[in-house]
């Protein structure tokens, strides 16, 4: 129904910042939960964030909790991840998602709870 693109990934050095963004086009819902995982290689994807639709909700995993904010602009269909004093173990790609119109707001940390998936962007942190 609808296409994610992320962007705004790169190489970058410890302690640095990045601000992902992830584009929705198509049949886009503003009223979707959008989430943030991301994929790490030899490791299972994890959960980094997830706003509700009016953004008047933000959730944060455990790994990432204190250095990343969740926001959106409805207007733009454009979700962003900003993330701040990136480590070497931030190293993955990171993909957002975005749920259909029924969902669990106890379960938006899982990867079931979500029905769009874009491809990721590519965040590599140097030391």
């Amino acid at each position: 129904q609808i296409e994610l693109v992320e962007s705004g990934g790169g190489f970058v050095q410890a302690g640095s910042s990045l601000r992902l963004e992830c584009a929705a086009s198509g049949r886009a819902d503003s009223t979707f939960v959008a989430g943030w995982f991301r994929e790490a290689v030899g490791k299972e994807r994890e959960f980094v964030a997830a706003i509700t639709g009016g953004g008047d909700v933000t959730r944060y995993g455990d790994s990432m909790k204190g250095r990343v904010t969740i926001s959106r602009d409805n207007a733009k269909n454009t979700v962003y991840l900003q993330i701040d004093r990136l480590l070497p173990e931030d190293t993955a790609v990171y993909r957002c998602a975005a749920t259909g119109p029924f969902y669990l707001r106890s379960a938006l940390d899982t990867t079931n709870t979500y029905r769009y998936w874009g491809q990721g962007t590519q965040v590599t942190v140097s030391s």
